[in-house]
């Protein structure tokens, strides 16, 4: 519980969450995340204020924790792990990427967090099963999660379609489907 919520508050810096919201996102009780928020706000590492009966809570990103924090985070329980073991599991998927503004952000450039995760799949999977994946992993990152499929052989081919052109030519992460999970 302590690691998804830390997740949901350090992988949205720009977001305020409620309590009440961070309960039903994580999953547990308000109280539960009442004392872990209580904990953090009093370690630095969130802040919160009041609005009404209601207390706000968000990322402190003003503190030297905070990127160190954010990126064992993204590592745990981001994108890249999450989308590793959906899209491991699923018939036809050669290879996939991850490319566009969070791949450009997990290779250091500078910006803004991603509004998105952008995703390359390689192979031929199940275009519908893939557009349920894409929809899962969306409501468990709490972000817009885009799937786009390739072939083998257009992906391999070094020329030809403008989409493929601009993803070799951006940052990418592979991800490593090969990997055992426990």
């Amino acid at each position: 519980m302590q690691g998804e919520l830390l997740a949901l508050v350090l992988l949205h810096p720009e977001r305020e969450y409620s309590i009440t919201e961070l309960a039903g996102d994580v999953g547990v009780t308000p109280t539960a995340v009442l004392r872990e928020v209580d904990r953090l706000t009093g370690g630095g590492i969130l802040t919160d204020r009041r609005v009404g009966r209601s207390r706000l809570v968000k990322a402190r990103t003003d503190t030297p924790l905070y990127r160190p924090l954010s990126d064992l985070m993204a590592v745990s329980f981001g994108p890249m792990p999450l989308l590793t073991d959906v899209l491991a599991g699923l018939e036809g998927v050669q290879r996939a990427y991850i490319y566009g503004s969070w791949a450009a952000r997990y290779n250091g450039e500078p910006g803004p967090p991603p509004a998105d995760v952008d995703v390359l799949v390689v192979g031929d999977p199940d275009a519908d099963a893939l557009f349920d994946l894409a929809e899962e992993a969306s409501r468990r990152l709490g972000r817009e999660v885009n799937v786009h499929r390739a072939s083998v052989e257009a992906w391999e081919a070094r020329t030809g379609d403008p989409f493929l052109i601009s993803v070799r030519e951006r940052p990418l992460v592979q991800l490593n489907l090969d990997q055992e999970t426990p």
